[in-house]
């Protein structure tokens, strides 16, 4: 309630980024290969470097989870944001020496065409520098696609989304949503229209507490 209309900005996810280079600095795949008789992987020396910078990050986001948004920036401003500037400039100056068609190069590409995006948690302290949650949050709908097939129509479809959104919502308050969804559409009818909000998970869960002290 409040907020303003605002552009919408999109904030690039470093573990795909790092995935890329990971795949081909796989240490450990190249041991398995030649504990097996196989010849190991060529391992890249330039994508190996790309993840150990790239590690340093999340390291210092280690150590800053949990804190609020704007101490979580300014670490980022003072740690992060000088390590982001040297991988750039490494990178860019790397990406010269190779072809178009290298896989280093590829997964260089990937990062530098989007570089605004992946630095832009520098100056959010809400950005996660990844969206391993929101994957973990969608895992159960991916899995489910396979038995539930369609959703009967486009309206349906919406109709999921819809229900999908106030679960999960409900989850992140840490409320139970069958106890929450019970509750609203038991008391939803008699309740003023202006004053729905006071329905939403987090808004109901301060409700909740009121009455049960």
């Amino acid at each position: 309630m409040g907020r303003q209309p605002s552009l919408v900005l999109k904030a690039a996810c470093w573990v795909h980024a790092r995935r890329r280079f990971f795949v081909l600095a796989d240490l450990a795949a190249s041991a398995r290969r030649k504990a097996q008789g196989k010849t190991p992987a060529v391992i890249s020396p330039i994508a190996l470097e790309a993840v150990r910078r790239i590690d340093a990050l999340f390291d210092i986001e280690r150590q800053i989870n949990g804190q609020d948004a704007g101490q979580r920036r300014a670490v980022r401003q003072e740690l992060s944001a000088p390590l982001v500037a040297e991988l750039e400039a490494w990178m860019r100056q790397e990406r010269a020496r190779l072809s178009c068609h290298n896989d280093v190069a590829q997964a260089m590409d990937y990062m530098l065409k989007r570089w605004a995006a992946f630095a832009r948690f520098l100056d959010d302290g809400r950005i996660c520098l990844s969206n391993n949650a929101a994957e973990r949050a969608v895992r159960g709908i991916a899995l489910g696609r396979r038995a539930w097939l369609f959703a009967g129509s486009d309206r349906g479809g919406e109709r999921a989304a819809f229900m999908y959104s106030l679960i999960v919502t409900a989850k992140m308050n840490n409320i139970d949503p069958q106890a929450w969804l019970a509750d609203v559409l038991c008391h939803i009818a008699d309740h003023p229209v202006h004053r729905l909000d006071e329905l939403l998970p987090w808004n109901w869960k301060r409700q909740s507490a009121k009455l049960a002290a």
